[in-house]
Parts: C-alpha cells; sequence; structure tokens
C-alpha cells in the first residue's frame, strides 16, 4: 500500500491546538458580535414600541379621522371630505375665541409663575433650615390632583360666599362674579395654574442652581459684586437652557389646559367654557365637538390644529433663544 508523507516545510496543526476554530468556539463568536451589534437596538426598542402604539399611531389615526366624516355613534362608518374639517374649524369664530382665551391663560399664568419659580428656587438655594420640609411643600401642589385643585378653588371664586369675595369685602370691593368675566374668568384659571406648577418649576430651577459652578460666585463676589448682581450675572445665564426648557413646557402646558376650566364653575358651565365661551381653551372646544356633538371629523382637525400652534411657538422660542444667545455671546 502507498503512503503520503506531508511535504517538507508543510504544518498540520494538531486536533486541540490552540488557534484552531472548533465549531463551538465559532458560534460563541458570533453570538458575542451579535450581542455587541444587537443589545442597544434592544434596550431601546421598548420605548420606541411605547411611543409607537401610544403616540405614533393615534398621531397618524387622527390624521385619517380629520381628513374623513367620522360620529361617535357610528364610529364602523366614514366618509372621505379632504380638508372641509379644517375649513369648517377655520371659518368657525368661537374656535378663533378658544385660540384667543388659550393664549391669554397661558401668557397670564406662565409669565409669573416662572418668575416666581425662579424666585423660589433662588430662596431654597441658600442654606435654609428644613431644607426637606420646604422643597417638599413647594412640590405639594403639584402633587395635588387638577380635579381637586379645580374644585377647591371653585369654592373660593363662587360669587355668594366665596372665601375671595368674603376677603374682598375687608377692602371695600363688592362681590365679583369670577366665573361669569371675560378677565376675571382668565385670571382665577391662571391663579389655578400658578398654584400648581410654581413649585415643580421652582425644583427645576433649584437643581439647575445647584449645578452652576461655585467658583463662578466666589469670582463675582471678589469683583465686588453683591447678591442680586451675582444673580443677574452669573445665575441667570447659567440657567439659560433650563428656562428655555420651562418656557417650552409651560406653553405645550397652557395649549393642553383642560381640567381648571371645565371644573371652574363646578363642572356646571365648564364644558363650554362659561355661558359666553369667556374662558373656553382649544382643549374644551375639542371636548365639545367629539364628546358632546359627536363629530370626530372636526375633533380631530382641532388636535392636529393645536399640534401645528405648538410648533409654531416651538420654532419662535428657539428662534428668540438663538438671538439672545448670539447678543450674550
Amino acid at each position: 500500500m502507498a503512503t503520503t508523507t506531508p511535504a517538507r516545510g508543510a504544518h498540520t496543526p494538531p486536533s486541540g491546538a490552540v488557534g484552531a476554530p472548533t465549531g463551538r468556539s465559532t458560534w460563541r463568536t458570533r453570538l458575542w458580535r451579535l450581542d455587541d451589534k444587537a443589545s442597544p437596538y434592544a434596550y431601546i426598542a421598548p420605548f420606541f414600541l411605547v411611543f409607537g402604539a401610544f403616540g405614533l399611531y393615534p398621531l397618524l389615526y387622527t390624521g385619517w379621522i380629520a381628513l374623513h366624516r367620522v360620529e361617535m355613534t357610528s364610529l364602523d362608518q366614514s366618509e372621505w371630505v379632504g380638508w372641509d374639517n379644517f375649513a369648517k374649524i377655520l371659518q368657525d369664530s368661537e374656535f378663533w375665541t378658544a385660540v384667543a382665551n388659550t393664549f391669554i391663560i397661558g401668557v397670564i399664568s406662565a409669565t409669573p409663575q416662572l418668575l416666581m419659580a425662579l424666585g423660589l428656587a433662588h430662596l431654597l438655594n441658600y442654606k435654609l433650615r428644613a431644607t426637606t420640609f420646604w422643597r417638599t411643600v413647594v412640590l405639594t401642589p403639584y402633587a395635588t390632583s387638577v380635579a381637586t385643585a379645580a374644585l377647591v378653588f371653585s369654592l373660593v371664586f363662587r360669587v355668594d360666599g366665596g372665601l375671595l369675595n368674603w376677603l374682598l369685602h375687608f377692602v371695600g370691593f363688592d362681590d365679583i362674579n369670577w366665573a361669569n368675566g371675560h378677565w376675571t374668568s382668565k385670571i382665577a384659571i391662571s391663579i389655578i395654574v400658578i398654584w400648581r406648577w410654581t413649585g415643580y418649576n421652582a425644583l427645576i430651577y433649584l437643581a439647575a442652581m445647584q449645578a452652576v459652578p461655585k467658583d463662578l460666585y466666589e469670582a463675582a463676589a471678589i469683583d465686588g459684586a453683591n447678591r442680586w448682581q451675582q444673580f443677574r450675572k452669573v445665575t441667570i445665564p447659567s440657567l439659560r437652557p433650563t428656562i428655555l426648557f420651562t418656557i417650552v413646557i409651560s406653553t405645550i402646558g397652557s395649549m393642553q389646559l383642560f381640567g381648571e376650566p371645565l371644573l371652574l364653575e363646578g363642572g356646571s358651565n365648564g364644558s363650554t367654557g362659561g355661558n359666553q365661551n369667556q374662558y373656553e381653551t382649544l382643549s374644551i372646544y375639542l371636548y365639545q365637538y367629539g364628546w358632546k356633538l359627536g363629530h370626530l371629523g372636526p375633533a380631530a382637525a382641532v388636535a392636529w390644529a393645536m399640534l401645528v400652534l405648538l410648533l409654531l411657538i416651538a420654532l419662535i422660542n428657539w428662534i428668540v433663544s438663538r438671538y439672545v444667545r448670539k447678543s450674550a455671546a
């Protein structure tokens, strides 16, 4: 029998030698590479799944409804109407009243709210006794449900026997019909919003203030700056991104204002925004079309109009912040 011998210089790796790939090691290498590439996507997948199910899909479905005639009593039936629903709400004077009311209430509630939150955060930033207690007290209104807060304040703003009118009698004022006045109703809703959200924004500002380097304050003190000058020249510029964030969040909250106007009069006239729509917001306007009248098409069109207004306001905020940043540079 002829035997073959390996050629001179040829090398045959022995069985089990180091460096000789086996089936198990190759499989483990592939698993390791797959885990290294796929695990980041697996970690963020739950967020996108939840966002797709509860964010993106409702948004797209609302857009589909906005282009159809869909009634609450017959959800399985729809008729294509195109842009008719948008034309209907844009030609409705009540829609523009709701836009104006939403804007006015947003301005007169967000502006003092953020200013008061900034002042509270500045006070809480000092070394006070029982710091945790005071921070908890400041956050307590935010932890209160909107229904509870609105119902309590509806008793405060009552015409007959309301706490606020009772206090105004001591300074010589007559009873004020807070809910039925054009401006008093907006002021009453704004007070509820300010009471609920000032503490929340104050804690956000406080967290940002505690992240400001102490060296900046020490340098300002060496230059002779007092507490007020340090606040203006060091704290405020350092908090500019946080302030922009709270402005955007407050704007979104103002556009979605619903519980406070709905329950201002204990729920009696809130679903219509008052007897003359004097405090009707966009959310109340949407609620009337969708749930009281059952016309889901115009209600979906209102929802998309709110989205467009939010994007426009966000764009304006971005342009202003960019201009301020360039001016400060």
